[in-house]
């Protein structure tokens, strides 16, 4: 299929918006169990409302997902890092409740603390790694959904559904990942290369915790991350190629720089 890239309005329905978007780029494709949901809970608080995935769209997608096959295991997963311990911020933004509410209801939904997870050494010929310790439920067959929001960043200039896979490092001490960011991230998304990419910028932010906010009021969704994060970067009037990892994920396939979009023109 053609490299599509939807942009949808929310118009107050979570669901409606996000299905639409799925279903304008070809709907979910073939899925491997479990499916594996990456949320950006990049802190243990949001002074914003916006810097988080919020778990209304989690659970708004999982509702979606179990309609197509209610029996597949859901994997809600995140790291430690310095700014938050994962467990702790899954209770704080309603992940818990969440799963509560979910296994209650019969359906297989957990939340995976990736720091504290069996993990495996993958050698790699990387942009910077060459050996990567990856939690082994990432490198075994699934369905990877990278549900990020639309932020800038000091350091990776835009944090999307590429930057969204820095949280699957299981070290907390992710600091020291810092000065090769861009390389480390076009590692991680070719070594776990999500098969649904969805960026919630019904808000989009200035700085990983803002304080300036942007109303967008849309979702983007697509199966290549570069090309979902170079329309989300087009929509906030930053330049795609000029954004290092974009550009460099574009040449070994991750996406293109100028997708076809479907859906609203912005």
């Amino acid at each position: 299929m053609e490299d599509y890239v939807a942009l949808v309005k929310y118009e107050g329905n979570l669901e409606e918006a996000l299905k639409k978007g799925i279903d304008l780029v070809g709907g979910f494709g073939n899925i491997e169990s479990p499916i594996i949901i990456k949320p950006n809970i990049c802190a243990d608080y949001d002074r914003t409302g916006y810097a988080v995935t919020n778990v209304n769209v989690v659970e708004s997608l999982i509702k979606i997902v179990l309609r197509e096959n209610r029996a597949v295991p859901v994997k809600i997963v995140e790291s430690n890092s310095e700014s938050k311990w994962a467990d702790e911020a899954f209770e704080i933004f309603g992940y818990t409740r969440l799963e509560k509410k979910m296994k209650e209801s019969g359906f297989d939904v957990s939340l995976i603390n990736l720091s504290k997870s069996p993990t495996t050494l993958l050698k790699l010929d990387g942009l910077y790694f060459k050996d990567l310790e990856l939690p082994e439920i990432l490198v075994r067959p699934n369905y990877f959904i990278s549900l990020a929001v639309a932020k800038t960043h000091e350091l990776a200039s835009i944090t999307g559904a590429m930057k969204n896979l820095f949280g699957l490092i299981p070290r907390k001490d992710h600091h020291i990942y810092h000065p090769h960011i861009h390389e480390v991230i076009v590692d991680l998304n070719r070594v776990v290369k999500p098969d649904l990419c969805i960026v919630d910028a019904r808000v989009a932010l200035k700085g990983w915790m803002g304080p300036k906010k942007r109303k967008l009021d849309t979702f983007i969704v697509g199966k290549n991350p570069a090309s979902v994060d170079a329309a989300m970067a087009k929509i906030m009037e930053l330049e795609p190629k000029r954004i290092q990892h974009l550009a460099e994920a574009e040449k070994i396939g991750l996406g293109s720089l100028n997708p076809k979009i479907v859906g609203i023109k912005t």
